[in-house]
């Protein structure tokens, strides 16, 4: 199995050769943290076996994407061959490999530099590892079972970092120069603040958000950053087996019930995870909604629905006409929407990205850009 020449290839194609990032990305076998990944179908989440079929297992490690190794509680690592999940979203992933190497860039990783990272496969924390050394990479996660594999595939690469069961946001061992999360948290957590050497740098994303935050420990005990220009989506942080979801009954009043009100939508329809400016500037005005797209023919849905019982729903017939807006519960989701839409046309442009990030010492974190702020 030439699997060398695969993660060469993968490193040419994610950073520069002279990149600091090239080697762990060329010599880290990520095939061995993903033996095992499931891939969306027709039928739902369908398990793939890397031993049984080499080239797809090759293909699959080497890409620059991410794979999915847990949907809902199920591990693609104790499915039964041939298992098809059909309900869930995914709760762990390797992350494309761009996306890692791209928060640890942000991190500005020194070779002296102590840097807790976030487990999931454990790849992001082999990367990590080839970088610095096993002994100044502590590595953390919830779930026991990716721990104890993680831990057990590093081990055959010969790493030995410190690993840990353990929530992220909440008390953490130890002190660190780099605290990198590729799980998102809304907000800050305290304890990181209190777990950074002074000067040190957290990186994360704000979940449910898109946005890459960086920040640098102060000597008052606080932090100061921004938000950065690139977007980025990662899983939020968990304390169950499973993240809870929208009943599949407030979907079926988005879809099918008369509304509180309708309207027309001026502008023409938008499906808001397409467009990361408006998608996160409407995240942190109104977080936890939730969105589903579907087409018929020519005439296409979208559907918001939030956690209060609130949703909206917007149908409009391709490149034709105006969206015909159905909203119904306690916020009116579209008009949010349309707010932030209002905006972007106003200005051009929407102040989420670049902002000014202060986070106080109790970790009350607050963007601001110009006249605009927003407290998490």
């Amino acid at each position: 199995m030439d699997w060398a020449t695969h993660a060469s290839h993968l490193a040419d194609s994610v950073v520069r050769y002279d990149s600091r990032w090239h080697i762990p990305l060329a010599q880290v076998p990520r095939h061995l943290f993903v033996p095992r990944w499931w891939a969306g179908g027709v039928k739902g989440w369908e398990l793939r076996d890397g031993a049984s079929s080499t080239e797809e297992w090759m293909k699959a490690a080497y890409s620059d994407r991410t794979l999915v190794t847990r949907v809902g509680p199920h591990h693609a690592d104790l499915a039964e061959a041939g298992a098809v999940v059909t309900e869930g979203l995914p709760t762990s992933s390797p992350t494309l490999p761009s996306l890692v190497v791209s928060m640890y860039q942000h991190a500005y990783v020194q070779e002296d530099s102590e840097v807790l990272v976030t487990t999931g496969s454990g790849y992001g924390t082999a990367l990590m590892c080839r970088r610095l050394g096993d002994r100044r990479v502590t590595s953390i996660d919830i779930d026991p079972h990716l721990v104890a594999q993680a831990e057990q595939r590093l081990d055959a690469i010969k790493q030995r970092p410190r690993i840990a069961v353990g929530d992220i946001t909440g008390a953490l061992e130890g002190t660190y120069d780099r605290i990198i999360s590729t799980v998102s948290v809304r907000p800050v957590p305290a304890s990181w603040l209190t777990a950074l050497q002074p000067g040190g740098r957290l990186v994360t994303t704000i979940a449910g958000a898109g946005l890459v935050l960086t920040a640098d420990k102060t000597a008052h005990g606080g932090a100061v950053g921004r938000i950065e220009p690139s977007a980025a989506g990662f899983m939020r942080t968990r304390q169950n087996e499973d993240y809870d979801y929208p009943d599949a009954e407030l979907w079926r009043k988005a879809e099918k019930d008369d509304a509180e009100e309708v309207s027309i939508c001026r502008y023409p329809l938008l499906y808001p995870p397409d467009s990361w400016e408006v998608y996160s500037m409407l995240a942190l005005s109104v977080p936890g909604i939730d969105y589903r797209q579907e087409t018929e023919g020519d005439v296409r849905t979208v559907l918001m629905l939030h956690p209060d019982g609130s949703w909206a729903r917007a149908t409009a017939t391709e490149f034709l006409g105006e969206p015909i807006v159905h909203q119904s519960g306690p916020a009116r989701l579209w008009d949010e929407l349309t707010r932030v839409r209002n905006r972007l046309n106003r200005e051009g442009g929407l102040p989420v990205y670049g902002a000014r990030v202060t986070i106080t010492s109790d970790a009350t974190t607050t963007l601001t850009r110009g006249q605009w702020s927003h407290t998490l």
